[in-house]
């Protein structure tokens, strides 16, 4: 336990498991959340988060996944989450559409926040001064909805697949949301990635692209 950051066996069992089936069928490097970097990323290279939503796994809460990503330098270019609690399997690429299982996915249209879900979370090491819980709730009373499920992986395709209008949150690992990314573009949103930092911490934003924010 380091904090709130649970981390489980099975986080490390699974993202070798990953590795090798990546490595058999691909030169790239690896960036995986457990074991880091496996070797100097090139302009090509996959991502992984072999348990996203550990503490909602560890407590039987049914919102996780295996989330794998291929990015080209700083852009997700493929994204595969496998929602495993009801084996569910979405994906996409940059050059084509999105999908849930066989079915093709796309976000929705809503285009205010009265009517729109936003899904977000507070990373384990984020301090947030009293100045910005006051921005974050002001902002949080212009949604018709807000939720925290505590898998940004999941998040991500919620609103690739139109069940909320915006994912955002910042201080999130890479690895939490790279294949989300694609997948939320695949499926004709808009995800921006930013202030990336040395330890794969980045701002991420999800949208439907039709909101203004």
């Amino acid at each position: 336990n380091e904090g709130r950051d649970i981390k489980l066996q099975l986080d490390t069992d699974t993202e070798q498991l990953i590795k090798e089936s990546l490595s058999s069928q691909s030169t790239f490097s690896i960036l995986g959340e457990e074991t880091g970097l496996s070797d100097k990323a090139g302009e090509f290279y996959w991502v992984v988060d072999p348990l996203d939503g550990t503490s909602n796994f560890l407590r039987d809460i049914p919102i996780s996944c295996v989330s794998i990503a291929l990015m080209k330098n700083l852009t997700p270019i493929l994204g595969v989450i496998y929602d495993f609690n009801h084996d569910d399997l979405y994906f996409g690429h940059q050059s084509s559409k999105a999908f849930l299982n066989q079915q093709e996915i796309s976000v929705s249209d809503y285009s205010q926040k009265s009517q729109s879900t936003l899904v977000t979370g507070i990373p384990a090491k984020t301090n947030y001064s009293d100045d910005e819980f006051k921005d974050m709730i002001d902002d949080f009373q212009h949604w018709k909805k807000v939720r925290m499920i505590g898998s940004a992986a999941m998040a991500s395709i919620y609103v690739a697949a139109g069940k909320a209008e915006t994912y955002k949150e910042n201080g999130i690992f890479l690895w939490d949301i790279a294949a989300g990314a694609a997948i939320v573009n695949a499926a004709g949103g808009v995800a921006s990635i930013t202030n990336i930092q040395t330890d794969y911490r980045v701002d991420a934003k999800f949208t439907n692209q039709h909101l203004a924010l």
